[in-house]
């Protein structure tokens, strides 16, 4: 039950972070921080290339410092607005699209203030629909889309601003080779980043697939010895039974019984009596072959079933198995220990159910032990 709750945990730390809400939420408004961050840098880039051609002359001061002011503003805007998790109350936290359209609208102006120098502003436009591509569904793009189409369509056929891309001097172009090749790297660190991301969600996916894996095997196991639990090993016995139905193969069953398991647990504890059923369960799975089925059906009684044998084999392969069992070093447990097992092996009969095949081998099995136990009988 322990791995279990362990698996479930994980999956848990997969999907929700593993986290009490406010830690959650804490993260959430770190992660939008981080982006509002990256947006502050890149605002202050633009910002350092407009202070570059105001040093050309090709516009005023002003115009840099207040882009810069317009653009940090907006950005403590919006820090507000997450540290305050406003935005936790909608499905986008990030308010993605009301982020992108602010930008645009910021870009917009300011190429229509200053067109002598829309180079810097236009360029921006790339890096604004980069960071937006990181977490924008269709529909926010195509309304993103829709509003940079609109004004720009309205700054290039409804005014005569001249939008330019200052050359005339080597400052400006300077300047404006900064602009394009800045542009460029900011929209590759954007796809680093984002490619970083898809990394990260394919690796917690890869965890999320092992842990519901870890999950389906633990429910078909017993915690404790670690074979088939028993509604897993009812499954395969049912399973088998169709089988052999189908393909007329051979099939038996045995029904084993741990002998005086509870003197055991009496005299020598629990902890040595779980050992028992542990070190048990190993012995058998390393004696046994491949295409059987080994499971607990309840306390110390265990199901064995072993497809494509007769009953004189099925019969044969319990001795052997009691024999082992018998002759293991039970002392390393605790001293003056003893175990032995009884088993009803029974042959499957045509047509015969799973239930009407486990009562004639219990019915085997009680033989055994009404004949003095550490025996085979078969039914």
């Amino acid at each position: 039950m322990r791995s279990l709750v362990s698996s479930l945990a994980t999956i848990g730390d997969l999907t929700a972070g593993g986290d009490s809400t406010s830690a959650r939420l804490a993260r959430r408004a770190s992660q939008r921080r981080r982006l509002l961050v990256m947006m502050g840098l890149s605002y202050t880039a633009d910002t350092l290339i407009l202070l570059i051609f105001a040093f050309a002359g090709t516009t005023s001061l002003a115009t840099g410092l207040a882009f810069l002011s317009c653009s940090l503003l907006t950005l403590a805007a919006f820090a507000i607005l997450s540290d305050t998790h406003i935005n936790d109350r909608f499905k986008d936290h990030h308010l993605l699209l009301p982020q992108i359209s602010v930008s645009l609208l910021l870009m917009l102006t300011f190429i229509y203030i200053a067109p002598e120098v829309a180079i810097v502003f236009l360029c921006s436009l790339f890096v604004i629909f980069a960071f937006g591509s990181l977490r924008a569904t269709p529909w926010q793009t195509a309304i993103s889309w829709t509003i940079m189409t609109a004004g720009l369509s309205v700054l290039f056929l409804a005014t005569d601003k001249p939008i330019a891309m200052p050359h005339g001097s080597p400052i400006e172009r300077f300047a404006t080779l900064a602009a394009f090749v800045i542009t460029i790297g900011r929209c590759m660190f954007v796809g680093m980043f984002s490619s970083a991301l898809r990394e990260s969600f394919y690796n917690q996916g890869l965890q999320l697939k092992e842990a519901y894996q870890r999950i389906e095997e633990l429910a078909e196991l017993d915690e404790l010895t670690g074979s088939h639990n028993r509604r897993s090993i009812m499954k395969a016995l049912d399973d088998e039974i169709m089988r052999s139905a189908r393909t007329g193969a051979l099939c038996s069953v045995a029904l084993i019984d741990l002998d005086w398991f509870k003197k055991i647990n009496d005299q020598f504890g629990h902890p040595a009596g779980d050992e028992v059923l542990r070190t048990f369960a190993i012995t058998m799975f390393a004696n046994i072959r491949g295409i059987d089925k080994f499971g607990r059906y309840g306390g110390e009684e265990f199901l064995l079933i072993l497809p494509e044998t007769s009953d004189i084999e099925a019969v044969r392969t319990l001795d052997r198995l009691r024999k082992i069992v018998a002759d293991l070093d039970w002392s390393t447990i605790s001293q003056g220990m003893a175990v032995t097992l009884s088993a009803g092996v029974v042959t499957l009969r045509p047509n015969e159910t799973g239930d009407s095949i486990l009562a004639r081998a219990d019915i085997a099995l009680y033989q055994a032990k009404h004949s003095g136990r550490n025996r085979i009988e078969r039914g």
